[in-house]
């Protein structure tokens, strides 16, 4: 591999074309005024006569909008990162002697006034080699050039000759330079920088399921990110009617990935929560950890759905239906066998009563046939309308109510017995009966985990729309329930499961994969694995992974892959003004910083950074060139990076959670959050499991 060219200093001008690094910026601005001009091609466009009505005017204007925003020319972001030469013509035969092709891959395809490709989509077939191939496997594949950027500008090439066996195999500079570059700002696209085992969960297809455990510093977030902008390229048209969502573990880190997928030109991918996937009522309250367990527990569906079905009685007295001057009577055993028949068939509680009086009507439609009588569809729908049929089917199978539902079993102490009997035990269901009774569902005070216990119960009621595609990102901290509510919005879908059984910090984390995927209802799901660490130092992980023994026994460590060990130091303190002049001594540096804590801590620390005249942020909010330092709540530090991390207090870190495993999985959480350079200051001795 040879050496990264840099930009020539004092090169003629007339040599210029000479010059390979002249050359392709050269290229570049032309592929810039290429996108300039397919950008003003859309802008241009006039829909008057084109459209039929004022709705599909409306739609097509969204449409061109959306388009014109994916065609925006980021001035700071490379337009390609690399470049391929193909041996021969891709998916082509060619004749002995002629030469191959040559493409530019970057972050979205652009063309030329005449149709031919500029830049090629790095999720295109002829882009794969540029992630794939290697000495033993060149695919075809001649040179391949990677691209080292400052801001915007293109300032150095480095090439690799895959076919030449003369040249051995070396870590690309620019790589390593791309992975380690410092931040400011929101997390980035990695498509300069994905790796074989990425590429491979990348791109694999949309039938399936894959759930991605991930250390520290793998890269299962953006793998994760990618792997749905790789899918709306190959299943565009699909996943536009069906719908894509990430879900993240809280907004902080929803906002800090919100803009990957736009710079990859994807701008209809929704983001959210949980909780806000199951926001039926208003979230008030909070539940201590042993009864968000039991809630959280996925025998609270059985529950759920005999509490539901409960309000099926068998009818106890014949139905007469009057019509003009005749009339028709229905047998109660007649219709006691219509409703076990609907009960048999497991549908929803609301299908089934939907369904209930067009039964009712059909049987009396029988009986109008064999007395002669020609009745059509429009007689069955006015008998299943007719007032004493309506009343039979409300008598029979009344409506649910899932609020009312939940809130009857957490506060019905008799009710609640009934319907887990066998399930639950006595201790069990004390433990979740609420303490006070409460009027009204608008008066009560749900916790979070009542508001999946509600989707639950609305999902029996009534099916939940399915999406083509989920992310559920850093799901070790899901509950069982909350599984089963992600699992709904993919049911006719697939998912892309991510986490890290090490950071589990929840009572309920996820025991293994193969269990959460079963509450997911993907059982068929394929577990990968990201055992290389890209992103954290050596020193940093060596010293974090001393804890997985005593927090997830039997998991593979991460193994660091970069060349520059990083920066790590252990300070004894004395106070909080040597935790102030770490963070000034790290904020020397180029990039971001984080000052992370136990949540008790925050608030000291916060008043010490103002005292000092120091600016920070909360998680979340953008840094900016004047203020890169964010003060980070140990809670929320799950899924967020900085370039530099100050440790504070690792012991309170530990004793700020219920247990001292969850404590110790947050202490590993927060260990590793630094790319380049971390900082541990304690005045408490450090948890002995750092020994």
């Amino acid at each position: 591999m040879s050496t990264p060219a840099t930009d020539p200093v004092g090169a003629p001008l007339d040599d210029a074309l000479d010059d390979p690094l002249a050359r392709e910026r050269s290229h570049l601005a032309s592929s810039r005024s290429a996108l300039r001009a397919m950008r003003e091609d859309v802008e241009s466009l006039d829909i008057k006569d084109v459209t039929a009505n004022w709705v599909n005017a409306e739609v097509l204007a969204r449409q061109i909008d959306e388009r014109i925003k994916a065609l925006a020319d980021l001035s700071d972001t490379p337009l390609f990162f690399g470049r391929l030469n193909y041996l021969h013509a891709p998916g082509a035969e060619q004749a002995e002697g002629a030469e191959g092709e040559q493409f530019y891959i970057g972050r979205r395809h652009v063309h030329d006034g005449d149709g031919d490709p500029m830049v090629i989509d790095w999720r295109a077939p002829v882009s794969q080699p540029f992630y794939r191939a290697s000495k033993k496997d060149p695919q075809d594949i001649s040179l391949r050039r990677r691209f080292g950027y400052t801001g915007g500008d293109l300032t150095a090439y480095e090439d690799e000759h895959l076919m030449d066996p003369a040249e051995a195999a070396a870590t690309s500079k620019l790589l390593q330079q791309e992975i380690e570059r410092p931040r400011v700002g929101p997390m980035r696209d990695i498509v300069a920088t994905i790796q074989p085992e990425q590429d491979e969960i990348v791109r694999s297809g949309l039938g399936g399921t894959v759930c991605v455990q991930g250390g520290p510093g793998t890269g299962k977030t953006a793998v994760g990110l990618h792997r749905v902008a790789y899918l709306l390229y190959a299943h565009r048209e699909r996943l536009a009617r069906t719908g894509t969502l990430v879900i993240g573990p809280n907004k902080s880190f929803l906002h800090y990935i919100e803009q990957v997928l736009p710079a990859l030109g994807e701008l209809t991918v929704r983001q959210g929560t949980v909780d806000d996937l199951v926001a039926h009522v208003e979230v008030r309250g909070t539940d201590e950890a042993p009864v968000a367990v039991i809630k959280g527990d996925a025998r609270m569906a059985e529950v759920l759905r005999r509490a539901v079905y409960s309000h099926v009685s068998m009818p106890a007295e014949p139905l007469m239906v009057v019509r003009g001057s005749r009339r028709w009577r229905v047998p109660a055993y007649e219709l006691e066998a219509i409703v076990r028949e609907l009960l048999d068939r497991d549908i929803r509680y609301g299908a089934a009563r939907e369904a209930l009086p067009q039964r009712i009507a059909h049987a009396v439609l029988v009986q109008m046939e064999r007395s002669g009588e020609a009745p059509d569809d429009r007689v069955q729908d006015a008998v299943a309308r007719n007032a004493a049929v309506k009343a039979a089917v409300k008598a029979v199978w009344p409506p649910v109510e899932p609020e009312k539902l939940v809130l009857r079993l957490l506060t019905d102490a008799d009710f609640l017995a009934v319907h887990a009997d066998g399930i639950l035990d006595e201790d069990e269901q004390k433990t979740i009966l609420w303490a006070k009774p409460v009027r009204s569902v608008k008066a009560a005070k749900w916790a979070a985990a009542d508001a999946v216990l509600i989707d639950e119960a609305t999902d029996i009621v009534q099916r939940t729309h399915s999406l083509g595609h989920v992310v559920l990102d850093e799901a070790q901290d899901l509950s069982p329930m909350q599984y089963r509510a992600v699992g709904r919005r993919c049911t006719t879908g697939s998912a892309t499961v991510l986490g890290d059984l090490a950071q589990g910090t929840t009572p309920w984390a996820t025991r293994s994969w193969d269990e959460a995927l079963a509450h997911l209802g993907k059982s068929d799901g394929v577990i990968e694995e990201l055992t290389a660490g890209f992103r954290v130092p050596t020193d940093v992980i060596t010293y974090a992974s001393r804890l997985l023994p005593h927090i997830a026994p039997g998991l593979t460590p991460v193994a660091s892959v970069r060349e520059n060990p990083g920066f790590f130091d252990l300070r004894k303190t004395a106070g909080t003004a040597e935790v102030v002049a770490a963070c000034e001594e790290l904020l020397r540096n180029e990039g971001s910083t984080g000052l992370i804590a136990a949540d008790a801590r925050v608030r000291e620390l916060a008043e010490a950074l103002t005292a000092a005249g120091i600016g920070y942020i909360d998680p979340g909010e953008e840094t900016t060139v004047d203020t890169r330092l964010t003060l980070v709540p140990a809670s929320l530090a799950k899924g967020l990076e900085y370039d530099y991390v100050v440790l504070d207090e690792p012991q309170a870190v530990v004793d700020g959670e219920p247990d001292e495993r969850t404590g110790l999985r947050r202490l590993y959480v927060a260990l590793t959050r630094a790319v380049s350079g971390l900082i541990v200051t304690h005045a408490a001795p450090l948890p002995p499991q750092l020994a």
